[in-house]
């Protein structure tokens, strides 16, 4: 991928990432996602008078507020200012990255923010077509109308829907869809528990060293400081994770509620500009975005192998090979779908048969591989994941004294996401 300017990734922030229900309960998308970009703005000490895109990647919709990039200019004064929402599932925090970039690369903009936000505990629930269809004539009804039409409906009409969590396409939740893999690919339960664990080992040391607090933009929720994530377990036993029943095969199955990422509420977003613009306004970058690529495949066949689809095109792109990289982030839906691509990246016959390729890019380094965790620890709110994942690669990649970075997600309906940074 040749551009003639490079785009720098000046900064990143995001909020805590905390268990749905929890710290962040009943806060507002938006808000969230403007307070983010407000912090972010203000530790780079940028004008904010000079943002002239926002993009928002979202998965859980708000209804009052459909495009939160254009809430979030809004609330932060930028009357003049557009911004567009996105979703491409789990890797729509990559595409409003992507999204940015290109409207810097085609001289749409000078200097973007882009981010997303998923708020699970704030997801609108609705209730049976039926009964709305019923009650959306009572306003102009007469009050015989409305007395016969109140009396039709039953309590149980009143009670919500749950929303739907499986594949439209598929009929199949993304764990029964991971579990397939897991038999698929002979990924062992107790494998899943090692890797889960080291997942939360990893991300508490290095919040106990003080790396991530410098990700977070803490927040207010009420009278309530936010100022921490909430779903990694420093002290996570092997013994008592062996004893949890699995989730979505109840018979045969080896996911767990531990080897899974846990619903979450959150916000990240970055900051990206041209390079030579950071130049003039005087800011040091901590990255260039060198390449992305968005791939999909059939999901009717080990849906969650976007990870392994999309890092070759995303490395060709940027002239590199998988040993060129210092460090490597891959998004832990489930530790069995992140160990199902990894036997994939090193398989010749799997990229013969399903990529077209020669050869495969051969094995991963696990040293190399999510140093500081990754979604298994921190959750996983949906379209939030992807920038945390670029701010924590850009900075373990200055931790570590590393350049080149890949990060990199399945999502669902068969879809992938790989990124490419360097380190400024």
């Amino acid at each position: 991928m040749y551009f003639e300017e490079r785009i720098a990734i000046v900064d990143g922030l995001r909020s805590p990432f905390v268990k749905s229900w929890s710290t962040l309960n009943g806060i507002d998308p938006v808000t969230l996602s403007t307070h983010v970009t407000r912090e972010l703005l203000f530790s780079v000490g940028l004008d904010i008078e000079t943002v002239d895109q926002i993009v928002w990647g979202t998965v859980v919709s708000v209804p009052r507020s459909p495009n939160v990039a254009r809430e979030v200019a809004l609330n932060l004064g930028l009357y003049n200012t557009p911004g567009f929402t996105i979703s491409r599932a789990c890797a729509s925090g990559f595409q409003s990255i992507a999204s940015a970039a290109e409207s810097l690369w085609m001289g749409h903009a000078s200097i973007a923010v882009a981010g997303g936000v998923d708020v699970t505990s704030n997801a609108p629930v609705p209730h049976k077509k039926s009964v709305i269809d019923k009650l959306r004539v009572l306003p102009k009804a007469s009050t015989g109308a409305k007395i016969s039409t109140l009396a039709s409906l039953r309590p149980s009409d009143f009670f919500p829907v749950p929303p739907a969590i499986s594949e439209r396409f598929t009929g199949k939740t993304m764990g029964e869809h991971a579990e397939d893999m897991a038999k698929f690919f002979g990924i062992s339960r107790s494998d899943q528990e090692l890797f889960a664990i080291d997942s939360h080992r990893k991300a508490h040391q290095a919040t106990s060293e003080g790396w991530i607090a410098k990700q977070i933009a803490p927040i207010m929720n009420g009278k309530n400081a936010v100022d921490s994530d909430n779903i990694i377990r420093p002290n996570m036993k092997l013994e008592k994770l062996q004893k949890m029943r699995p989730v979505f095969d109840k018979v045969a199955g080896s996911i767990t509620a531990a080897t899974s990422s846990a619903l979450t509420d959150g916000a990240s977003a970055v900051l990206l500009m041209r390079e030579s613009t950071a130049k003039q306004l005087g800011l040091k970058p901590k990255g260039f975005l060198k390449s992305y690529a968005f791939p999909a495949l059939d999901p009717r066949e080990n849906m969650l192998l976007g990870n392994v689809y999309s890092a070759p095109i995303a490395l060709e792109r940027a002239g590199l090979t998988l040993q060129d990289l210092d460090l490597i982030e891959i998004h832990e839906a489930f530790a069995a779908q992140v160990l199902s691509n990894l036997k994939c990246f090193d398989d010749d016959k799997f990229f013969q048969d399903k990529l077209g390729r020669d050869k495969s890019l051969g094995e991963v380094d696990m040293d190399k591989l999510n140093v500081w965790g990754s979604s298994l620890a921190y959750g996983h709110p949906f379209a939030a994941t992807g920038g945390r994942m670029i701010i924590n690669l850009l900075q373990s990649l200055e931790h570590t004294d590393g350049q080149y970075g890949l990060a990199t997600a399945c999502a669902a309906g068969g879809l992938g996401a790989a990124m490419i940074v360097e380190r400024a």
